[in-house]
């Protein structure tokens, strides 16, 4: 399981790994006693319990047979594939192609009902254009994935736009320099200006455009993606995150509304958007 900078991801895996602790304590055996039940070198059980080695399944199946509490390893099995799902490298993601990672969102954002997205790269995919959508995948396909199956994966995010005529709110914060660097050449980006401008006035929209300045006091993050109260999504250069900390799901909230504070709404975006088509030629 890959280690991640998120104190979710952390925090999840330690009271994981308290739990096994306080099971081997309440069956009376010390972690000595623990290892030779399993034929393990007693290091193993410190290094789960600490939480500096993630358990498998099997350990854990193992962990409670040797402490006579068989009737809890299903659910620590779960937790562990919980903890698991927190972090998720691109590799093991896309290991099948981008396609399967498209669909595999689409129930989170169909029952979600309010959503908040901050983007410093890129348009967020709710409002690209196909064509948009396919240079922005082309490049991610060619950079790290074997398996060549862009056109289905295009179809899949243009698929999930469809939430945005279901009744849920969204809120969009784009960085400026969004608007200026882009997929595709010319053409696409301008088509694609085009389109943002459109989708922003559509009624569950809202769309702020934060702007380059030299004295701000909130400076440029990751992009990341807010569902409703209930989790957050960050995309990094290595993997796929999730958090589901309530505190840390509101430190991204308090960010997010920071950004919003520098942000152009309505005509003054859509200045903003015209005046980034305009310099294209």
């Amino acid at each position: 399981m890959a280690v991640s900078a998120s104190s979710s991801a952390q925090q999840a895996r330690q009271i994981l790994a308290s739990r096994l602790g306080e099971i081997r304590r309440d069956a009376g055996l010390t972690g000595r006693d623990l290892a030779e039940a399993c034929g393990w070198y007693p290091s193993k059980v410190s290094r789960i319990e600490n939480a500096r080695n993630p358990p498998s399944a099997a350990d854990i199946s193992a962990w409670c047979t040797a402490c006579g509490a068989q009737n809890q390893a299903e659910d620590l099995v779960a937790s562990l594939r919980a903890v698991e799902g927190m972090w998720v490298e691109w590799q093991r993601m896309e290991r099948t192609g981008l396609r399967a990672a498209q669909e595999a969102r689409l129930p989170l954002f169909e029952r979600t009902r309010r959503f908040r997205s901050y983007s410093s790269w890129l348009v967020p995919g709710l409002m690209q254009t196909r064509e948009y959508t396919e240079a922005v995948l082309r490049a991610v396909q060619q950079r790290r994935v074997k398996v060549d199956d862009v056109d289905a994966a295009v179809e899949a995010r243009m698929a999930r736009q469809k939430v945005l005529h279901t009744g849920a709110r969204f809120a969009f914060l784009l960085e400026e320099s969004v608007l200026r660097s882009g997929p595709g050449g010319r053409d696409v980006m301008a088509a694609q200006l085009t389109h943002l401008a459109t989708a922003a006035a559509l009624p569950s929209v809202s769309l702020g455009i934060v702007r380059m300045s030299p004295d701000r006091t909130r400076t440029p993050v990751e992009g990341f993606w807010i569902f409703d109260t209930a989790q957050v999504n960050v995309e990094l250069v290595s993997g796929y995150l999730t958090i589901t900390q309530p505190r840390e799901i509101a430190m991204y909230g308090e960010t997010f509304a920071e950004l919003a504070e520098h942000a152009a709404y309505g005509s003054d975006a859509r200045d903003l958007i015209t005046e980034a088509r305009r310099s294209l030629g």
